[in-house]
């Protein structure tokens, strides 16, 4: 039969196991079964095949009483399922091979890292000759180290003290240069007021004084010719005292000469006064100029060995850089071949996280599978178990008429 050789090829069923009682079905009588055992068998497989077929309408008649456009449907379904079977054989068979490949892939990566880890190991246990060496050159490295950064620290502690000092020096220097500075334009402002007050330019000063000294020439030889005249007169009051009106005259002329002379000597006091005052200002700007320059010298002194300071320092930071850079390149060596190591790791870390999702990929679509079965199973199941208890009601009646009949006959007979 058909459904007979379908279920040999698919599932291997020979054809003795179609005429073999089942073993989760229990009767005392299993003799009655034997001409129905093969139709029994058959339903019950095809039942179990044919919803994964997607064919869910089988039933006994279509094993006892076959219809042709039912059997073309089955077989159809059939066909479609074989089909499809050797489709997705081809890729099975690849995910199979990708599967064992992985499998003996993360074998021998788990293989590298054991290896990897040893080697690691090895390479982090110092050895015990060199263990002495490696503690001693430790912990020089930690005290040159230290010695370092407190021979850095204290220097640059040192220097910038001597900075701040000279800072604070520059800075009091500056404030009595502005100091001096201030002075200056007050005396500046005093000499233009004096200038104001005497004459705008040294060649009128020098004007007046020669008239000044004109007049009081011309006072002076007045003031002989009046004395001469008073002499005279004098002489001849004696002899003629109509001249006194005239005397007194002159008196008056002299009394207000005498003023004018005091007035002269007092402007002329005035004027060397003036004149000190101007001599005096223009000594304080001259020793102000030298202080100044004095200062700017101080100042660039000052400067040149700022800048040697820091000279200094740049050196002694170059120094120290130079002496981190080479205890950084050692570091550095050790470092870059751990991290080869470790980029090796990570790599076969990557290609294991990688074969284990597809390997939880693999195996979620064999579960989903196996749900999928056992759905399949358990529906079969059910089904016998309809079937089963069908036949035993069927027996159960068959029997029943059986011994009806059977009474029957014994009561003709």
């Amino acid at each position: 039969m058909i459904f007979m050789r379908v279920l040999q090829s698919l599932y291997g069923i020979r054809v003795e196991h179609f005429y073999t009682m089942p073993v989760t079905f229990e009767t005392a009588y299993p003799q009655i079964f034997e001409g129905f055992l093969p139709i029994g068998n058959l339903f019950v497989n095809m039942e179990r095949f044919f919803p994964i077929c997607r064919v869910n309408d089988f039933q006994i008649a279509d094993i006892i009483h076959p219809k042709a456009n039912r059997t073309a449907r089955f077989l159809s379904g059939i066909l479609n399922f074989l089909f499809f079977c050797d489709s997705r054989r081809e890729v099975y068979l690849e995910i199979q091979s990708v599967h064992k490949a992985a499998m003996e892939k993360e074998q021998q990566l788990q293989v590298a890292i054991q290896d990897a880890t040893r080697k690691l190991e090895k390479m982090d246990i110092v050895p015990a000759d060199q263990e002495v060496e490696f503690k001693e050159l430790s912990q020089e490295i930690q005290e040159l180290q230290h010695k370092l950064n407190q021979e850095y620290w204290q220097k640059t502690n040192v220097l910038q003290e001597v900075i701040h000092q000279k800072r604070m020096e520059i800075a009091e220097k500056n404030q009595n240069l502005n100091d001096l500075k201030m002075a200056v334009c007050y005396l500046k402002q005093e000499q233009e007021q004096l200038k104001s007050r005497i004459t705008e330019s040294p060649e009128t000063l020098t004007n007046i004084r020669e008239r000044m000294k004109q007049t009081q020439q011309k006072i002076k030889k007045d003031k002989q010719e009046v004395i001469e005249k008073y002499e005279s007169y004098r002489d001849l009051v004696e002899m003629f005292p109509s001249c006194q009106q005239e005397v007194q005259f002159y008196r008056k002329k002299m009394q207000t000469q005498g003023a004018n002379m005091d007035k002269l000597s007092n402007i002329l006091a005035q004027i060397r006064m003036l004149e000190d005052q101007i001599e005096n200002s223009k000594s304080g700007l001259k020793n102000a100029k030298t202080e100044e320059i004095s200062l700017k010298r101080l100042v660039t002194v000052k400067r040149e060995k700022l800048a040697a300071v820091e000279i200094k320092l740049k050196k002694i930071y170059e120094n120290t850089e130079l002496q981190k850079q080479a205890i950084t390149e050692c570091c550095n060596k050790f470092q870059e071949k751990r991290g080869v190591v470790c980029e090796k790791l990570t790599a076969t870390d990557t290609e294991i996280m990688q074969l284990k999702g597809a390997i939880q990929q693999l195996s979620d679509s064999i579960g989903k599978e196996k749900v999928k079965e056992k759905e399949i199973y358990l529906s079969l199941r059910v089904g016998l178990e309809k079937y089963h208890e069908n036949l035993a009601r069927t027996m159960n009646s068959y029997i029943s008429s059986r011994e009806d009949k059977i009474d029957q006959l014994i009561g003709l007979f």
